[in-house]
């Protein structure tokens, strides 16, 4: 994980919300998933700001960047609305394997129940429409063989999803034939250790880079955006003499 001391990065803050850029490897809350952890996001800002929190969307665990959270049950559910109504437009960043084309990616994905936590969950729900616009902004070849391959091709992609399914942004990519970097579970071994030998990166390329909504409470809008945390930064910038057109 990012090394994270107990204070978290806040990007906004006021008397209904706050919003944290929250580091790669840190868990949102509690999960029976991963019983061995002992700190986590909601209640760090808790003790940051020593008063109750409440969540509101989550971040897998790897993925780094917004993170909102209400600071009262009644803003919790008006901000629940907003994300079920899908009025919450996101936007992430991802380096991904071989070179990306911008598309729209129309894909169901069957929902995955972990055994632990979803034990009581429904396990034959049919496949749940998902939708994601991918945008290639920046394509790489790195002067350094990969698996088979003689060079490392890569892409910085933006991602908007048009629902928020378990993983979709992971899975989707990893549909079309270009995984994430750093995806342990979605995402190509080789390449993985290509990132860590190379870069020295132990990551999710991951990045929740803005949320845009309607302030629960005011209704006037609201544009949360979140620096990418050094790790990424770096790779990217040892990337940059090597972009192809």
């Amino acid at each position: 994980m990012t090394e994270v001391s107990s204070q978290l990065p806040i990007i906004y803050q006021d008397e209904h919300i706050i919003a944290i850029n929250k580091p790669s490897g840190l868990l949102v809350h509690r999960s029976m998933i991963d019983r061995h952890e002992t700190r986590f996001a909601m209640q760090m800002v808790r003790n940051m700001i020593d008063q109750h929190v409440y969540t509101v969307h989550r971040l897998d665990k790897p993925t780094s960047g917004v993170l909102v959270f209400a600071l009262s049950s009644d803003v919790a559910r008006l901000m629940t609305e907003q994300f079920t109504e899908k009025t919450i437009h996101k936007t992430y960043h991802a380096l991904t394997r071989g070179w990306t084309k911008s598309q729209f990616v129309d894909y169901a994905l069957k929902e995955k129940l972990d055994k632990i936590a979803d034990k009581d969950a429904q396990q034959d729900k049919a496949p749940q429409e998902a939708q994601t616009h991918i945008a290639c902004l920046q394509r790489f070849t790195y002067p350094k063989a990969v698996g088979r391959y003689p060079q490392a091709r890569l892409s910085w992609v933006e991602l908007n999803p048009q629902t928020g399914r378990k993983h979709q942004l992971r899975r989707h990519l990893a549909h079309v034939r270009h995984p994430i970097m750093g995806d342990t579970t979605h995402g190509d071994g080789k390449q993985n250790k290509f990132m860590r030998d190379t870069f020295n990166f132990h990551h999710l390329a991951l990045h929740n880079s803005s949320m845009k909504f309607c302030h629960p409470v005011t209704q006037h809008p609201l544009a949360l955006s979140a620096p990418l945390w050094p790790e990424l930064e770096h790779v990217l910038a040892t990337l940059a003499p090597y972009q192809s057109e």
